[in-house]
């Protein structure tokens, strides 16, 4: 059992498909699954019969019941530590828990655990989760730049912290320059932790805490190698730094990627301040040091928590960032999380608590192009970063990797399988998969390539992901790449060459989602929507480690200030940035308004009226691909309306969906029960901005033709006296809905009034699995209040 609980936990992949230590990872997670096997292997087949099987220790973390803490005890560490000791002589706690839960983690024996969890006063016991880590136009996209008025640059903006929970910090980016910023505010209890290569002198008045977190990483990988990596908050990787200045990077004047994207780099909310909080390390990111980290942040008064990872589709409280989330939403901090880079498929949602803001990714109106030119006299357009030596202004040979590989995998352009003497001087097709793309173009380099086309497969259809390759390369769709395979293989001499473009900005349409954001429906409470909205995550901008390239190889010798990367892990931070500006705008709003205020005034059509296209399929794009809509800060900061929810919102919500007393004291470190006997819990009645909608499909003779629900909400009033009407739309003619009232008026500010909404459904029988979408929307004729619709028969 625990050999495949290890087996699971080293099969998980790198945080995003450009991972520059995907095959590091790949290659120690091999090597110690075989050990592991190994030692099985030897022990079962041992001819002895007292042979012993050394007993395996695993990070557990345990919530503890803090109200029943017996009374010897005057200190609850000293209760945590008793209780530990009670089940083993040689473990130690490795974290102490205040904020985040009541609690501590450990290292302990599957048996140890066992028992420890049956003692009085312990909730649960949960093994150790492995998480992964899933800009110069941002700002012009977005808005910001040409509504300088609705973002003044206030004392309120510079007192809002920003905590991001990453790969660390690379303090020296110019994007945490603190030219001009006031002093570090009274409010803030947060320190800047020394270690390796990062003293206290490296934090600033922008950059102004900094933390790292490694004891859970290590009690599982062993002692951090200091020589690879820094045992300190210092980012290595450049993650960490890349979604920190996005979030709130300074303003920094002629910035770009070797000549890419140049321009004026800033984050989103650039008077905000940043303090790092290093959790990831090159083998993964653990909960224990998660939840660590989260409760420091909640103790250091931040205001706004960005997390660009995720570990999958656990019950809430099971899931240590759903858990963490939920105290910080409680001190009134916004969570703000990436939603996974698993889609296009469906259910591949993260961090899908409905007190985090779960924000998926769409791409730019900017491109950087590289045309595939054929010796056949077709071109075929594809997407580069490469800043190098340039192909000789002629056609080259041209020959598909799997052609000339001593692998039978060789397709995909991995290190060491390809033959120098078939590659030698030419340009080389690779199909995408398995190793990072920079990765292959690394392989075709060793091996003498002159360059390399890299072909999309229906894993990523038509999404094109820029990249800064280590020779000429570019990035071609799946039917692009089938159609170039197909001159390969019908020419008896087959040329091809690559052209660069540059910088293109007007790219259209745009916004698209971005086929490897993670889709819904929630796996875990179908009664919510997520995600919640998306925002740029492709092809992002943004401040980097001096430590790597930006291809991250070992072999890339090149250093950058700002580099260029894709992901859900790039369009959390935008969010993050965005909340802050809105906080500091209504420093009296809770997290729940926040989010309501861009959710309920993202968009879902483009400026000529047609709606959001779908990368993954050119079609249309849905609420289960871009929730509520596409950020639109400049509407968000003057909402009209909010959804509000609070504390005893979300308690309810958890007696909604059965939890039971210590599920919900696990969550909400408190006792609380369940009036199940006079209340009537109902997830319609969850003031969420958005409506899914589960109808479950009534067969047989005697059926009803219709199932009808009601859903209620209430809406608060944020702005000046009006009265709203509403409009509701629905797909098709399988569901009807109305509202009543179908008017709301208010008399003045923080007014609360609320209506239903009646959705009558056909039952459809055999038609089950089906979807329909709609939209709800509440105009004063200035404001526009949407909500999004999803209706599913199951």
């Amino acid at each position: 059992m625990f050999l495949v609980s290890v087996y699971e936990l080293l099969i998980s992949v790198s945080h995003y498909n450009n991972s520059p230590f995907f095959s590091l990872i790949i290659m120690k997670k091999t090597m110690v699954t075989s050990f592991l096997l190994m030692i099985m292997a030897t022990v079962l087949s041992s001819p002895s019969t007292n042979a012993i099987v050394p007993e395996i220790r695993s990070t557990y973390i345990v919530h503890m019941a803090k109200s029943q803490m017996p009374a010897i005890f005057n200190d609850h560490t000293k209760w945590y530590g008793s209780s530990l000791r009670s089940v083993s002589g040689s473990a130690k706690i490795l974290y102490t828990y205040n904020n985040v839960i009541h609690g501590f983690s450990a290292s302990l024996t599957e048996n140890e655990a066992l028992q420890l969890q049956n003692h009085p006063g312990i909730l649960t016991v949960l093994p150790e989760m492995k998480y992964q880590l899933h800009t110069t136009r941002t700002p012009e996209f977005l808005g910001l730049d040409k509504n300088a008025d609705l973002f003044p640059e206030s004392d309120s903006e510079s007192e809002v912290v920003i905590g991001v929970l990453d790969t660390g910090i690379w303090p020296e980016s110019k994007s945490f320059d603190d030219t001009g910023m006031n002093p570090v505010p009274t409010s803030w209890k947060g320190i800047c932790q020394s270690g390796t290569n990062f003293n206290e002198s490296n934090c600033n008045r922008k950059l102004i805490g900094a933390r790292y977190f490694s004891k859970g990483y290590e009690a599982v990988m062993g002692t951090i190698d200091e020589s690879k990596e820094s045992k300190s908050p210092r980012d290595d990787e450049g993650h960490g730094t890349h979604t920190s200045t996005t979030a709130a990077g300074s303003v920094v004047e002629s910035a770009s990627l070797l000549g890419y994207a140049a321009g004026t780099a800033r984050g989103m909310a650039i008077r905000a301040r940043v303090s790092a909080y290093k959790v990831c390390w090159l083998g993964g990111c653990f909960s224990s040091d998660i939840l660590a980290a989260m409760d420091k942040a909640i103790e250091d008064n931040v205001n706004v928590l960005s997390l660009s990872l995720g570990g999958g589709m656990s019950d809430y409280y099971r899931d240590s960032v759903a858990i963490g989330a939920f105290a910080a939403m409680e001190k009134g901090i916004l969570v703000s999380c990436s939603a996974g880079n698993a889609g296009p498929s469906p259910f591949t949602l993260s961090n899908v608590a409905p007190w985090i803001t779960t924000v998926g990714a769409g791409t730019l109106d900017r491109d950087f192009p590289a045309y595939v030119s054929l010796g056949n006299g077709k071109n075929f357009s594809g997407v580069s970063l490469y800043k190098g030596d340039s192909l000789p202004n002629k056609m080259l040979p041209f020959v598909y990797a799997g052609n000339v590989s001593s692998s039978t995998n060789g397709n995909l352009c991995l290190m060491g399988t390809l033959i120098p003497e078939k590659v030698s001087g030419k340009i080389v097709l690779c199909d995408r998969g398995v190793n990072s793309r920079v990765q292959k173009g690394s392989a075709v380099k060793a091996a003498g390539g002159a360059g390399m086309i890299l072909s999309n497969t229906a894993a990523n259809g038509e999404e094109l992901v820029a990249d800064a390759h280590l020779l000429p390369a570019t990035l071609v769709g799946q039917k692009s790449g089938d159609d170039i395979k197909g001159y390969i293989n019908s020419d008896p001499n087959p040329t091809a060459t690559i052209l660069f473009e540059g910088t293109k900005i007007g790219i259209q349409p745009s916004p698209v989602v971005a086929a490897f954001s993670s889709r819904g429906p929630n796996s875990i409470t179908s009664e919510v929507l997520k995600p919640d909205l998306i925002a740029p995550g492709v092809n992002i901008l943004a401040g980097w480690t001096g430590n790597v390239g930006p291809t991250g190889l070992p072999v890339d010798t090149r250093r950058v200030g700002f580099n260029i990367i894709s992901g859900t892990s790039m369009s959390c931070p935008h969010v993050s940035g965005l909340a802050a500006l809105i906080k500091a705008a209504h420093p009296d709003w809770s997290p729940a308004a926040i989010r309501s205020a861009l959710m309920t005034t993202a968009y879902t059509v483009y400026k000529n009226g047609k709606p959001l296209q779908d990368s993954a399929t050119g079609n249309p794009s849905t609420p289960f691909d871009h929730g509520s809509g596409h950020v639109d800060p400049v509407s968000a900061l003057n909402p009209g309306l909010i959804y509000d929810l609070g504390i005893n919102d979300y308690l309810n919500f958890l007696c909604g969906i059965n939890y039971t007393d210590s599920q919900i004291n696990t969550l909400a470190r408190k006792n609380f029960t369940c009036d199940q006997g006079s209340k009537k819990y109902s997830l319609n009645d969850f003031n969420y901005p958005s409506f899914s909608v589960p109808i479950t499909t009534q067969t047989g003779s005697g059926s009803p033709e219709t199932t009808t629900v009601k859903y209620s909400r209430t809406v608060t009033n944020v702005g000046a006296p009006a009265t709203y009407k509403v409009s509701i739309k629905m797909e098709g003619s399988d569901v009807k809905a109305s509202v009543e009232p179908e008017s709301l008026s208010f008399s003045e500010a923080n007014e609360k009034k609320s209506y239903t909404v009646a959705f009558t459904a056909r039952n459809l029988g055999a038609e089950s699995n089906k979807v329909v979408f709609g939209r709800i929307e509440w105009s004063d004729g200035k404001h526009l209040v949407g909500s999004p619709i999803a209706v599913t028969w199951t």
